[in-house]
């Protein structure tokens, strides 16, 4: 496979950059490229945008709202966003929780769920990790019992990612404890706003309150609200965590962020010449941007293969890649803007540097990032699991 656009994806690239030059609000973008917090409006306020011009689901079926994208045009919306500095899709329910709804859900549930996706008047998130089942996720605990019409769910989920801004969220759970591991687990749509659900902020290492602790006790639950069959939410998370892994790998981000690694290493000057031509640091640089290269070669088949509903190993492969590579370019900016790398002050984010590199302005989103991308290599499952995945999947064949 060549990364070599036509004429006809050329120009989509180009009406994409220009709706962006003329939607994307600047406010927005400049919080992205300089580190800065975005709210729970900011988030909502871009979703908006998007799903008003029919760009916000890209993967979806055109019948559900979609756009009817290949995976050239994801990949290049994805890839031209980022560059842009555009915030990242907030990916719980229009990457994740939609997939499996439109696989794997009920006709009314489809009808019901999937337009309060697009029009933003649910915010999902995701309740799988829990307090000793996080890359081994079958060995959740988190009980659902059948009374009648209704689930009633007691346990915890933790690292909820912004599960403070949401109204809903996506449990698995166990409905048949005395099942093996990976059988006898469900998964269901839970309303934030029922009595018995607690929500308990978690504060990362960059000072940010991101993910949450979520504890269930007593939750009513209908019993409409059971994705698919009873005891088969194992099957439905696998195929929603294919999509997980390739939204983490960012291939889009990445490239955003060695472009801005390369400006600012040209701007340092070491020993009389430019950083990026100190022999170590410039192998290092090179690495990365094969790697990269090659990374965009596999997001293009994870795109491709989860659309069909397989790829398990394609994506393990690109979220192995994918943070390993965000880690990478981070730990080169720390080195290119040296004592400027150490943590700010909130307060210094707000200052206008006016673009003198190095400086505060560029430190402010990487003293933040590197350790908020420390996380990548055990979200959605971790690096070593997913070796585990590919291992197999090459034995198998």
């Amino acid at each position: 496979m060549k990364l070599r656009f036509t004429d006809a994806e050329e120009a989509f690239r180009k009406e994409v950059q220009s709706w962006l030059r003329e939607k994307l609000p600047k406010r927005l973008s400049e919080a992205v490229r300089c580190g800065k917090h975005l709210t729970k409006e900011d988030l909502e306020e871009w979703h908006r945008i998007l799903n008003q011009r029919g760009w916000l689901a890209a993967h979806w079926p055109v019948e559900w709202g979609g756009t009817g994208w290949g995976v050239i045009e994801q990949f290049i919306f994805d890839m031209e966003s980022a560059l842009a500095g555009a915030p990242r899709i907030v990916p719980f329910g229009v990457n994740m929780l939609a997939p499996v709804l439109i696989k794997y859900g009920s006709e009314a549930q489809r009808r019901f769920w999937l337009p309060r996706i697009l029009d933003g008047s649910d915010w999902w998130c995701q309740g799988f990790s829990e307090p000793g089942a996080g890359s081994d996720l079958a060995s959740l605990k988190c009980v659902a019992e059948r009374h009648g019409d209704e689930y009633i769910v007691n346990g915890q989920k933790t690292w909820t990612t912004l599960g403070h801004f949401a109204n809903r969220i996506f449990c698995l759970v166990r409905t048949d404890p005395s099942a093996k591991k990976q059988q006898g687990i469900s998964f269901l749509l839970i309303d934030l706003a029922t009595p018995g659900v607690e929500m308990r902020p978690i504060v990362l290492l960059d000072g940010r309150h991101e993910v949450n602790e979520v504890f269930f006790t007593n939750v009513r639950v209908p019993a409409g609200n059971l994705v698919g069959e009873e005891n088969k939410g194992w099957t439905y998370a696998k195929y929603l965590l294919t999509y997980e892994r390739t939204n983490i790998a960012g291939v889009g981000e990445a490239m955003a962020a060695l472009a801005w690694l390369r400006r600012v290493a040209g701007s340092v000057v070491v020993t009389g010449q430019p950083l990026t031509r100190d022999p170590y640091f410039a192998a290092r640089l090179a690495l990365v941007e094969i790697a990269l290269e090659n990374m965009k070669i596999t997001n293009l088949r994870a795109l491709a293969a989860s659309g069909e509903g397989g790829g398990s190993a394609a994506s393990s492969m690109l979220k192995i890649k994918g943070t390993e590579i965000r880690q990478e370019i981070a730990s080169l900016a720390r080195r290119a803007l040296g004592p400027y790398a150490q943590p700010f002050m909130p307060e210094a984010l707000e200052q206008d540097f006016h673009g003198v590199l190095p400086g505060p302005r560029d430190a402010g989103a990487l003293a933040v990032q590197y350790f908020n991308l420390r996380k990548l290599s055990i979200f959605g499952g971790s690096n070593e699991i997913q070796r585990e995945i590919v291992a197999k999947s090459l034995l198998e064949d």
